[in-house]
């Protein structure tokens, strides 16, 4: 495929805002987890919260989008510059030519939670949301699009992207085919999903959360801790002359497999990161790191690690950094992407922090320690339920 040039990226999660914080805990070593404090009756788990987002109010144009997920969203778009370089993509485009393609998982469900907690009688003896949060568009799963094409002035295809926890990272994979064929010359591309009780409830209920802080592939492994995340990037079609990151290749695939869990054998997983390195034209041998998925689930970090030494050697970095953020669930590929771009970038390739004791079904690539070198490419991983699967290569600009 036609590389895609990086112009800017971001995220902000649990370890802070912007990529400035990700990086310096991953150099440090230091996590975002936290035990739950989240809602009126929380869980005994640990969690991976945004402090502040509770007295980040939206600007007053943006009000009627008022929402935990629409907070998160402004307040993630506001970093590392990334005002002023999407007004240099208007610039040289014009908004019409410029996507917006976002992740979510629960959109802003949180506050139809609350909207339905809140509920009062009308005269007429029905029950409705109280005034403040009877917002239609606040209710919707396209929330996210539609609040970020209203803050941003963008006019170009909007979508939102639903598919679990591969949301974000299937962005890219879009906004790749769009530039391609022609439809526009750029995109803003992100993911955000804050925490709500459907997702820390819902996961509980399927079995799937850990009382204590997750160890992905730790030999004791016993469940995922949940967080909130968001994270964008802005895509263009290189120039002559480029220097910088871009995305060099994307694998989809589903498993077809179960409704929750991946194919046994990570065929799913297998096809999308085949996929990846075939559009890249690279081998697997040439990726210097990896971000896994990693959830911390008995049954899929094992099928992922099975995956990854089916395809890579021996030699590769590969990590999952949920013990720094958390399961940020629909914001887990851009967030994991911004890892990804640190390392090639920074030559920073994390660890799997909260791990300890190997689980020896997992290959050798399997690293739990941080390394500093030089890398050419680094690949994220984003497996959703159901095997909905998605893996992104990024490289260099040729010199």
């Amino acid at each position: 495929m036609p590389p895609v040039a990086i112009r800017a990226y971001t995220a902000t999660t649990a370890l802070g805002r912007g990529a400035a914080a990700q990086r310096e805990a991953l150099r440090e070593r230091r996590g975002g987890l936290r035990r739950n404090d989240f809602g009126a009756t929380p869980l005994p788990t640990w969690i991976g919260r945004v402090d502040g987002l509770e007295d980040a109010a939206l600007p007053a144009a943006l009000a009627r989008w008022e929402c935990r997920n629409n907070r998160l969203a402004w307040l993630a778009l506001q970093q590392d510059g990334l005002p002023d370089a999407l007004e240099a993509l208007v610039a040289r485009h014009g908004a019409d030519r410029i996507a917006l393609l976002v992740g979510t998982s629960t959109a802003s469900i949180g506050a139809s939670e609350e909207a339905y907690a809140r509920a009062v009688t009308g005269d007429d003896g029905t029950r409705r949301f109280p005034d403040d949060l009877a917002r239609p568009i606040v209710h919707t799963p396209h929330s996210l699009g539609h609040f970020l094409q209203h803050a941003t002035g963008l006019r170009g295809p909007c979508i939102t992207v639903a598919t679990a926890c591969s949301s974000s990272a299937k962005v890219f994979a879009q906004a790749a085919r769009m530039i391609e064929a022609g439809v526009v010359d750029a995109a803003l591309v992100g993911g955000v999903d804050t925490l709500c009780g459907s997702v820390l409830f819902g996961f509980n209920a399927l079995g799937l959360v850990s009382r204590e802080r997750c160890r992905p592939f730790d030999a004791a492994r016993d469940g995922l801790s949940i967080g909130e995340a968001g994270g964008f990037a802005l895509l263009e079609r290189p120039a002559r002359g480029d220097d910088g990151l871009q995305l060099r290749g994307y694998g989809e695939s589903s498993d077809a497999h179960h409704m929750s869990t991946p194919h046994p054998e990570g065929l799913g997983a297998i096809l999308a990161m085949r996929g990846a390195l075939a559009r890249g034209g690279i081998d697997a041998a040439q990726v210097g790191y990896l971000n896994l998925h990693g959830t911390s689930t008995p049954a899929n970090d094992a099928v992922e690690a099975r995956a990854v030494d089916a395809l890579f050697p021996g030699t590769l970095h590969a990590s999952s950094t949920k013990g720094w953020t958390g399961h940020t669930l629909g914001a887990a590929g851009i967030v994991e992407s911004v890892f990804a771009l640190t390392a090639l970038e920074h030559g920073l390739l994390p660890g799997t922090l909260e791990s300890q004791v190997r689980d020896p079904a997992c290959g050798p690539q399997i690293r739990f320690d941080n390394a500093q070198r030089t890398i050419d490419y680094a690949m994220n991983n984003s497996f959703g339920f159901g095997g909905n699967n998605c893996a992104l290569l990024f490289g260099k600009a040729a010199a």
